[in-house]
């Protein structure tokens, strides 16, 4: 091998080396948990959720795009490494009251029902799979000072 060739093997590997560990440190500043307060709801009518995203993607095993997502074509195309943005950054319909009226254009924007079927499902899985399981399944177990509904 020339000495050019070596020299672009040594160029690869340590762009691949440095966007690795770029993308390590990406997983590693990932905060314990999120919090999900958001001007689509300035006064909100439920109490915050406390989500604990480090329980989720370590001992959960929830892997990061089962939640992160971008959608083309129907299909989501996040991958880890990608940015990561705030869900009402595209979920901007505010309704919370009547939002399974909403035209289905409408429903995939609504921030409530993204939350909504992004988490319950899972929950009940894990509940009906583990009787003794901590997953909240109602209102008031991930709203704190919530009745249920």
């Amino acid at each position: 091998m020339t000495g050019r060739k070596w020299i672009s093997c040594g160029v690869l590997v340590a762009f691949l080396v440095a966007v690795g560990g770029f993308m390590a440190i990406a997983a590693e500043k990932a905060p314990d948990t999120v919090d999900f307060k958001t001007p689509v709801w300035p006064t909100p009518t439920k109490g915050n959720v406390a989500f604990t995203h480090k329980k989720h993607s370590e001992e959960y095993k929830v892997a990061c795009n089962q939640c992160h997502h971008v959608m083309k074509d129907g299909k989501n195309v996040w991958k880890e490494g990608d940015a990561v943005e705030r869900c009402d950054k595209c979920h901007t319909e505010a309704t919370i009251q009547g939002e399974k009226k909403l035209p289905p254009d409408q429903q995939k924007l609504n921030l409530k029902l993204a939350f909504h079927n992004q988490c319950i499902p899972c929950h009940q899985k894990e509940k009906k799979a583990k009787a003794d399981t901590k997953a909240p399944v109602t209102c008031a177990q991930c709203h704190p000072g919530s009745k249920a509904e």
